[in-house]
């Protein structure tokens, strides 16, 4: 047993005694790691757009998002995601704080969000609930591709009714 550790450990010992080689090792085992994280987690890089309290300039944050097998699942995150509001305590929120996600469907191509009354109010900051949808509009068609339109909903009513559609922007 003893033998056999010895050839074994022997020529790896001797080979990490070269400084570039025991470098390169290394460096190998870092890509490695790094690599089989990130197919292992799964994840997927999501812009999303916000606006300063100071003068409204639009500000683009990205956050990485766990992938799933379902796109409508992936749209819900997003959407989710959206719904917390800006990392950065400069920026205004989309929403007013208490908007929940009630349902959000994915069929055809569409995607059908219905959100609670909450965000049919400005968010207290400041800002247009118009100019809010359309953003989220925009972001969800930016951040997936297979989506061709958005249907917003408030507590079950229609919101802005085809006004964001891209022949009406």
């Amino acid at each position: 047993m003893i033998a056999l550790i010895k050839t074994i450990m022997l020529p790896v010992i001797e080979f990490l005694a070269v400084k570039t080689q025991r470098r390169i090792t290394m460096l190998a085992l870092i890509v490695i790691v790094a690599l089989s994280e990130f197919l292992i987690l799964g994840l997927a890089r999501r812009t999303f757009v916000f606006y300063t309290i100071d003068n409204g300039d639009i500000v683009v944050e990205d956050r990485m998002l766990k992938k799933s097998r379902s796109r409508e699942i992936d749209i819900i995150r997003y959407t989710e995601e959206m719904l917390l509001g800006p990392v950065n305590p400069d920026l205004l929120p989309l929403f007013p704080y208490g908007t929940k996600l009630k349902s959000l469907l994915y069929r055809d191509g569409v995607v059908y969000a219905d959100f609670s009354e909450d965000a049919a109010l400005p968010p207290i900051e400041g800002g247009s609930t118009y100019n809010n949808f359309r953003t989220f509009y925009n972001g969800v068609l930016r951040n997936f591709s297979m989506v061709k339109d958005v249907r917003l909903f408030i507590d079950g009513r229609t919101a802005f009714a085809g006004e964001f559609q891209k022949g009406a922007l």
